[in-house]
């Protein structure tokens, strides 16, 4: 198969304060399949957040490449960046703070349909459509972020990730933040979307159960590397790397 997306030596280094530079994400290649869901696992600060904003163009690679659908997106900008955004989207771990709280949940969602000259009528039953496929009824378009419960607000974001119809989606870390019961619903809607749609998604989490039960393959990072990958039984089942035996006791335990 070939994969729709391929990270190949993927490199961003960074400097605090004019000092010795260090490495964020150090020479990093893996490739994600169409209908894939690949976990990303380590711990705070092992570099997974920094390789979702590599991919989506929110921060600038130092070395490597990017390629989506076989393009190479690496250093994209302008019109090409806008048309990346087609393909692939991102959920973040903060619903709330990741809409604009002066608008609706409805302008967010249409906001890039809006960008493709979509008129406003035919926005209106996309953005109503979306959030009915995400369990949400017609009246959360006009609800602003702050009125809504964080799990509501999530499934809106979901919502807002589907509109252009992309090819793959980038949780990071999509359900840390709700609270247990909240977080399987949006599980198990991440997983009915990606039956549905045959999405592709890079599911970026420390939850090493969560990784278990909805990954198809894991990666597992440290200080930036790919310490050792495998699927997720493998990984905690007979893990080889002793910062990944570290990460399942700390864990399970």
């Amino acid at each position: 198969m070939v994969p729709i997306l391929e990270v190949d030596n993927l490199t961003k280094k960074f400097s605090l304060h004019g000092k010795k530079e260090f490495y964020g994400v150090d020479h990093v290649s893996f490739s994600l399949y169409k209908g894939e869901i690949l976990g990303l696992v380590g711990e705070s600060g092992s570099g997974k957040s920094t390789i979702a904003r590599l991919i989506t163009r929110l921060t600038d690679a130092t070395e490597g490449t990017i390629e989506l659908d076989g393009v190479d997106i690496t250093h994209c900008r302008g019109k090409a960046q806008r048309e990346l955004y087609k393909k692939i989207q991102m959920v973040f771990q903060t619903p709330v703070g990741s809409f604009d709280p002066r608008k609706t949940l409805g302008n967010g969602i249409g906001e890039s349909l809006k960008n493709q000259g979509m008129p406003a009528e035919e926005i209106r039953r996309k953005v109503v459509s979306l959030l009915t496929e995400c369990g949400l009824s017609e009246d959360f378009a006009d609800r602003y972020p702050h009125e809504v419960s964080g799990g509501q607000c999530q499934r809106a974001a979901i919502a807002r990730s589907l509109a252009c119809d992309p090819q793959l989606i980038i949780l990071d870390e999509a359900t840390s933040a709700l609270d247990v019961t909240v977080q399987k619903q949006v599980m198990e809607l991440l997983k009915k979307l990606h039956d549905e749609k045959n999405l592709s998604y890079l599911f970026i989490c420390h939850n090493l159960a969560l990784v278990q039960q909805f990954c198809d393959r894991v990666l597992v990072l440290c200080d930036g590397k790919i310490m050792e990958s495998g699927t997720p039984d493998q990984i905690i089942g007979n893990p080889q790397a002793e910062y990944t035996k570290k990460l399942i006791n700390a864990v399970f335990i």
